[in-house]
């Protein structure tokens, strides 16, 4: 009796979980029933009453006095069926600008049949107005500023303007003030009836319910769309900005999925992730519908499997090779070597975990692979040469390994008259005209871009391999296969998730290698009825084949 595997076992249940994480995510959107009998709550806004809005900052979270607070704008007529965004200007008190906070104080509350003439809005009979929904948003956020770029030989500072066209000069590591330029808050305009003894946790702290046993409007800060991109950073040449307050209806279904995301995200920040992995995920939360958002977790889930299988099947491949017959041990290095600067410009960009965790465990297999291929020699000076150098020396000892190095060594040898030279000019072409933030920012920004442009012709030494042999049978298929797979949904992650210009085109680029390959295993069918003397784990597997065939046949 065959078993499964251990491998497929926890690919079914981990796919399993996907599904019925899926299934829970759709189920947020259907709201609870409150059937016949039952207390229930009906929404204030079935009535479709009129409401006013009225805006007021301060420098304090609970205000204490009239003076706390600065009025900012109100709105007599606010319709709250319809998005709207209105551009307002914000005052910058001085302690804000020491690196201060600063709040939005907004009140909703149903517009009264007669006007006072009066414009004066007071702060504190709002606050106790039983009708009024008070909601209450921090304006500014501590964050890093991002590091100034120069030119290396000419140090003069490329330096971009803030919206309101200052310049900043100064570049600390320090957590300082920055303004949120877009402020975006929701309002529940689902007509819905919700029992009162089965409200959704989330939903039920947001409740105020009246004596007639309705619920005011839900009025919540859209946390999702608050962006790394929209903040600016508050100095003292600062007295008043600009900025865009938006509101947009919210449905009950979105409501809650943002409820439970925003949980989660601020979780996940003590857990050791930054603010801008965090910010990554609202930008797939926060900019997709429905229907690609649960594409994406599924995509995303067998990016993660797919990943999972190819590390565990390469590992495995190259634990059980013997020799390296077929196999090209500059490739093999090429790729430790570019998995390596890879990781370190993923790291000097900041990019996502998302990204930079699956890159950095391809660099340590990589160079675990490199290590099993090739041998490294300190050679010290001599009168040959009078300086110490490292040479790398194939393991490969065998007539058919050293065929194999022989076709390797001439690929690399045309290849070499083109690569070097493109590299070596991209480097002082980027010295010269493009800023960068240090040194060994350049030195890594120069590496990975020969990596990315001419990277994939150090993949081509394996494809003149195989096609001087006739044969793709000593390659890890099962490896390549995922690893295909887990390029082409790259391919789309390239649209979602925020990464360098460069390697969002590596991603594309990998796809017409991996077509190749392909190609040569239709073109180099494998005999299975064949023992392939270059694949000594494929000749066991294969004669244990024909063997179990042959007593079939007696």
């Amino acid at each position: 009796m065959h078993f499964p595997s251990l491998s497929l076992i926890l690919s079914g249940l981990f796919i399993a979980y996907i599904g019925h994480s899926v299934w829970t995510l759709a189920q947020l959107f259907v709201p609870p029933k409150c059937h016949v009998g039952e207390k229930c709550l009906t929404s204030y806004l079935h009535n479709k009453p009129n409401l006013q809005l009225v805006l007021f900052t301060s420098v304090k979270s609970a205000p204490t006095t009239q003076k706390d607070v600065s009025f900012v704008d109100a709105r007599e007529d606010f319709d709250y069926n319809v998005p709207s965004e209105k551009k307002l200007t914000i005052s910058i008190p001085p302690s804000t600008r020491q690196n201060g906070s600063l709040y939005l104080h907004l009140f909703t509350f149903p517009r009264p049949k007669q006007q006072s003439d009066t414009k004066q809005w007071d702060y504190w009979r709002l606050k106790q107005e039983s009708m009024a929904v008070y909601t209450r948003i921090r304006l500014t956020q501590y964050h890093i500023p991002e590091a100034s770029t120069f030119k290396l030989l000419e140090g003069s500072s490329e330096t971009k303007p803030n919206s309101n066209g200052v310049r900043e000069q100064k570049q600390t590591e320090q957590r300082v003030t920055h303004l949120k330029s877009r402020v975006t808050f929701n309002i529940l305009t689902d007509d819905i009836t919700l029992p009162s003894k089965d409200l959704p946790p989330e939903i039920a702290r947001l409740l105020a319910v009246t004596s007639k046993m309705e619920f005011l409007p839900v009025v919540v800060y859209d946390f999702l769309n608050n962006r790394l991109r929209d903040l600016i950073h508050i100095t003292n040449n600062h007295s008043s900005i600009d900025i865009m307050f938006l509101y947009s209806p919210i449905s009950i279904g979105k409501l809650r999925l943002m409820l439970h995301v925003e949980t989660a995200l601020r979780s996940i920040l003590s857990l050791g992730f930054t603010e801008k992995d965090v910010d990554e995920m609202k930008g797939i939360f926060a900019d997709t519908n429905l229907y690609l958002l649960c594409i994406t977790v599924s995509v995303a889930a067998l990016h993660l499997l797919f990943d999972f299988l190819a590390f565990k099947n390469d590992v495995s491949f190259w634990r059980r090779k013997q020799n390296l017959v077929g196999l090209s041990s500059r490739t093999v290095v090429w790729r430790a070597f570019s998995q390596a600067v890879v990781f370190l410009y993923l790291m000097d960009e900041d990019t996502s975990l998302l990204v930079l965790v699956p890159t950095g465990i391809a660099t340590v297999i990589e160079f675990w692979k490199a290590q099993k291929v090739v041998r490294m020699e300190v050679l010290l000076p001599s009168k040959e040469c009078f300086y110490p150098r490292l040479r790398f020396v194939s393991k490969g000892s065998t007539a058919a390994e050293q065929e194999t190095q022989k076709f390797d060594a001439e690929s690399m040898k045309y290849l070499s008259y083109l690569l070097y030279p493109l590299c070596i000019g991209g480097a002082i072409y980027s010295l010269l005209y493009e800023p960068h933030k240090s040194w060994y920012s350049w030195s890594v920004h120069s590496l990975v871009n020969g990596v990315y442009a001419f990277g994939f012709l150090f993949m081509l030494p394996q494809l003149f391999v195989n096609y001087k042999l006739k044969s793709v049978a000593h390659l890890p298929w099962k490896a390549f296969m995922y690893k295909a797979f887990n390029t082409f949904i790259d391919d789309l992650f390239a649209f979602i998730i925020t990464m360098p210009t460069a390697h969002r085109v590596a991603c594309f680029r990998d796809d017409i290698v991996f077509l190749i390959y392909l190609y040569q295993r239709w073109l180099y069918p494998v005999d299975k009825t064949r023992i392939d003397s270059m694949n000594p784990e494929q000749s066991g597997e294969i004669s244990t084949e024909v063997l179990k065939q042959n007593k079939k046949n007696d």
